[in-house]
């Protein structure tokens, strides 16, 4: 019989095909894509004002009121318009769906680079809901693809994917 177990980030699987003997278990890393998703469900809930695990189920909700709250500001703080530059496409893109799942509109002029994103939203939202939320996300996103990097990499490539050697002095020509 061919199962896996998946128990509190260990795996156990029943069956030679995989590799392992019965009730062998394997050790899989702590940020799998699952929790990774739940990181980020947690932290969207922390920012839209959700207190609770019911209202965690509630997302829509919670958007709704992120969304009345960028709508009060509008009325409050005039918009103004920023540029971001983001360190690479993949905070790039997390920025961008930010953006637009607030009701925002992305852009960038003429010439600027793919890195640069324009938007236009009252500075109290940006400074207290959008980039901190970003800032959270990104972080998440960035250590959970460092993870998986460097599990490709100690696996397809090889083992030891430490950084190099720091020396203190240059070494002599061949």
């Amino acid at each position: 019989m061919n199962y896996v177990d998946i128990d509190g980030g260990r795996l156990t699987a029943r069956n030679a095909d995989v590799g392992l003997h019965s009730g062998q278990s394997l050790r899989l890393p702590m940020s799998t894509e699952s929790q990774l998703r739940e990181k980020l469900r947690k932290i969207e809930a922390l920012f839209a004002g959700a207190g609770t695990a019911g209202e965690r189920l509630a997302a829509e909700a919670a958007l709704e009121r992120v969304r009345a709250r960028l709508g009060e500001l509008s009325r409050q703080d005039p918009s103004i318009e920023m540029q971001f530059s983001m360190p690479d496409q993949w905070s790039r893109h997390l920025f961008l769906a930010l953006c637009r799942r607030y009701g925002l509109t992305p852009y960038r002029y003429y010439r600027q680079r793919r890195n640069t994103v324009m938007i236009r939203a009252p500075k109290r939202f940006l400074d207290q809901v959008l980039w901190p939320e970003f800032s959270e996300l990104d972080q998440a996103l960035q250590a959970y693809l460092h993870q998986v990097t460097m599990r490709v990499i100690r696996e397809e490539v090889f083992a030891d994917a430490s950084e190099a050697q720091e020396i203190s002095e240059a070494l002599p020509p061949n």
